[in-house]
C-alpha cells in the first residue's frame, strides 16, 4: 500500500543536509513497514536491527557509541556489509535502548554518509519521562500517522477519483452526482475501517468489517498493556480511565474536555498526566482553543481548554462498539455521537496533513468554530457538519468578526461555494 511519506524519506534520502532520522509514531501506524519497503525500492540492502525481538542487540552499545567501532560490530550482527549511501540501517523500537537514540549524535558529527533511521512506538514517552540522552539538533524529525482518507482510496484502487476529488477541490465544482455518492460510501467504510494499515489491507482483501473488528480490538488491547508496561504504576489507571472516557467527551454536545466526566469532582491535577502519556504515545490528539485569532495561534492558546480525540476513526468506533449498519446506512440512532465521531474524522486527516489544530469560541452566544489552522500563511476557520444539513451561523458570525480570505464548510454536500463558504465534502478533508 502507498503511503505518502515515501515521498518525504525520497528527499530526506537525496538532502544534502540529511541527518539521522527519528520516526515517531503510535503503535501499528506502520513505521516499520514503510521504512523496510523504502528501503527495498531505494537502497541496494537494509540492516535492519529490532530492539524489543532481540533485547541482547543493546549490548553491540555497551562499548563505545562511535561508528568506527559500531559499524562493524553491526555489519557482523546483520550478516552484511554496511556500505555508506548504498545501505539503510534502522533501528526499530529504538526508546528500549537508551544508547542506541544517543548514537544518533554521533553518526551525524562522526559519520554523516551512513543513512540511518531509527523508529518507535512510544518513543515520545521515552524521552519524555526517561532520562534519555536524546542528541538535539543532531537528528531529523518525522511522525507517521495512520492512513489518511487518501491514502485509503488509493489502497482500493481509486486512484482515478482521488484526482476527480482534488480538481473539484481547486474548482469549487460539484462532483457528479454518482462519483459524489461513490466517495460518501468509501468515506462511510474509513469511518469504520479507519487507517491503520493492517485493518485497511485486511478490509480490502476480504471485505469483512468482523475481522477489520478482531483487529481494531486488538490494537485496542496492545493500547491498554502499554499504559501498564510503559507508565508509572501509579498513573497506569488514570491513563486508561481518560482513554476510556474519551468516547464519552465526543457523545456531548459541547466536545471540551471535561474532568469531571472522568470521575466525579475530578482535577485537572489528577488527570492531566495521564493526558500527556496518552499524547506523547501518538495514541490521542489534544487541541486547544484560542483566546484570540491573531497569527501565530500557538501564542493564544488557552491551556485550560481543549479537546481531545482518537488517533484513528476506526478506532474510535471500535472502541464505542459501532455496528457497521450504524455508519453504512445512517440512521437517528448515533446522532449523539455523529458530531463528535465526525470532528474527530476531521482532526485525523488535518493532523495526517501536517497541521496544528486549534478551535474557537464566541465570548457571547455560544458560536465555536470546530477547527482553525495556519495554511499558506492566512488562519482558515473549519466548521465541521456530520450530515446535508449546513446552517453554519458560527461561521456566519466568525466571517462578520474577522473577515478571513477564505472559510470552509466541510459536510456531505457536494463542491461549491456559498455565502462566501467554500463547501467541501469530508471526503476531500485531504485535500486542505
Amino acid at each position: 500500500m502507498y503511503r505518502k511519506i515515501t515521498r518525504y524519506l525520497l528527499d530526506w534520502k537525496q538532502s544534502p543536509y540529511r541527518r539521522p532520522l527519528i520516526l515517531q509514531g503510535a503503535r501499528q501506524v506502520g513505521k516499520t513497514y514503510a521504512l523496510l519497503e523504502f528501503g527495498k525500492a531505494h537502497y541496494e540492502n537494509v540492516a535492519y536491527f529490532n530492539f524489543e525481538t532481540n533485547p541482547g542487540l543493546a549490548g553491540a552499545f555497551d562499548e563505545s557509541l562511535e561508528p568506527g567501532y559500531l559499524i562493524p560490530l553491526l555489519s557482523r550482527l546483520a550478516g552484511q556489509s554496511i556500505v555508506t549511501e548504498k545501505t539503510l540501517v534502522i533501528f526499530d523500537e529504538v526508546q528500549l535502548c537508551e544508547r542506541a537514540l544517543t548514537s544518533l549524535k554521533y553518526f551525524c558529527e562522526l559519520a554523516p554518509a551512513y543513512h540511518v533511521i531509527a523508529c518507535g512506538s512510544l518513543l515520545g514517552v521515552a524521552v519524555n519521562r526517561q532520562k534519555f540522552s536524546f542528541p538535539v539538533g543532531k537528528v531529523d524529525m518525522k511522525t507517521l500517522y495512520p492512513m489518511d482518507l487518501e491514502e485509503f482510496l488509493l489502497a482500493c484502487g481509486e486512484g482515478e477519483l482521488v484526482e476527480q476529488i482534488r480538481d473539484c477541490f481547486a474548482r469549487d465544482t460539484p462532483m457528479p452526482a454518482v462519483l459524489h455518492e461513490a466517495a460518501l460510501n468509501y468515506y462511510r467504510q474509513y469511518l469504520l475501517v479507519g487507517g491503520m494499515p493492517d485493518c485497511v489491507s485486511k478490509f480490502i482483501e476480504t471485505r469483512d468489517y468482523v475481522l477489520v473488528r478482531h483487529i481494531q480490538d486488538t490494537l485496542l488491547a496492545a493500547y491498554l498493556n502499554d499504559m501498564s508496561k510503559y507508565n508509572k504504576a501509579n498513573e497506569s489507571k488514570k491513563t486508561r480511565l481518560v482513554y476510556d472516557n474519551i468516547t464519552v467527551q465526543l457523545s456531548k454536545k459541547n466536545t471540551r474536555f471535561q474532568y469531571k466526566l472522568v470521575k466525579k469532582g475530578g482535577r485537572a491535577s489528577e488527570f492531566e498526566n495521564a493526558i500527556e502519556w496518552l499524547v506523547l504515545s501518538g495514541i490521542v490528539k489534544r487541541i486547544y482553543r484560542v483566546e484570540q485569532v491573531k497569527k501565530p495561534l500557538e501564542n493564544y492558546r488557552d491551556i485550560d481548554a481543549f479537546k481531545t480525540y482518537v488517533s484513528d476513526v476506526g478506532l474510535l468506533c471500535a472502541k464505542k462498539e459501532i455496528v457497521p449498519e450504524d455508519i453504512l446506512y445512517p440512521t437517528h440512532e448515533l446522532d449523539d455521537f455523529k458530531g463528535g465521531m465526525t470532528e474527530n474524522y476531521v482532526c485525523t486527516q488535518l493532523t495526517a496533513r501536517g497541521y496544528t489544530s486549534y478551535y474557537w469560541t464566541a465570548d457571547r452566544g455560544g458560536y465555536e468554530i470546530d477547527f482553525l489552522i495556519q495554511r499558506e500563511g492566512a488562519i482558515l476557520p473549519i466548521e465541521v457538519k456530520a450530515g446535508e444539513h449546513t446552517k453554519a451561523r458560527s461561521l456566519e458570525v466568525y466571517q462578520k468578526t474577522f473577515q478571513p480570505e477564505q472559510s470552509v464548510r466541510l459536510s456531505t454536500k457536494n463542491f461549491g461555494m456559498e455565502s462566501g463558504q467554500k463547501s467541501v465534502p469530508l471526503y476531500a478533508c485531504f485535500c486542505i
